[in-house]
């Protein structure tokens, strides 16, 4: 069955994610529980609890920000929960098809990666999926 995507930014603009654990992220001064999308126009919720639950919908900033400003995302940083896990093929070939560079690993290491990248000014986003 499919979901309707989130698609509420909860701090606009780039943030490093600040912590991550207990099942969600801290982030320009806020706490939230869950997954989420980090792009450079914000940051959103994702229902997803498992990298296998991500659908296409789950993009939509993603590509709309892609769309409007060719360029503004170089990289995507998945972070796949607690353990690593491979991006599901589906998931891969719709990235590949916007012509985007990424690299699945655990959150943990994910934030980590994607803050660097933020800090060297890198155009970069992270889908982060939160571990219990």
């Amino acid at each position: 069955m499919a979901r309707a995507p989130r698609d509420d930014a909860f701090a606009p603009g780039a943030h490093v994610i600040e912590a991550y654990g207990a099942g969600g992220f801290r982030f320009a001064g806020l706490a939230h529980v869950g997954s989420i999308l980090a792009t450079p126009k914000g940051v959103s919720a994702l229902a997803a609890t498992a990298l296998d639950e991500v659908e296409a919908g789950d993009f939509a900033r993603l590509f709309s920000e892609i769309e409007a400003a060719p360029g503004s995302v170089e990289y995507l940083v998945i972070g796949a929960g607690a353990k690593m896990a491979p991006t599901p093929r589906v998931l891969g070939d719709l990235l590949r098809a916007r012509g985007l560079r990424f690299e699945t690993m655990a959150t943990g290491p994910a934030s980590r990666i994607y803050n660097v990248m933020i800090d060297e000014g890198r155009r970069v986003a992270a889908l982060l999926i939160a571990a219990p």
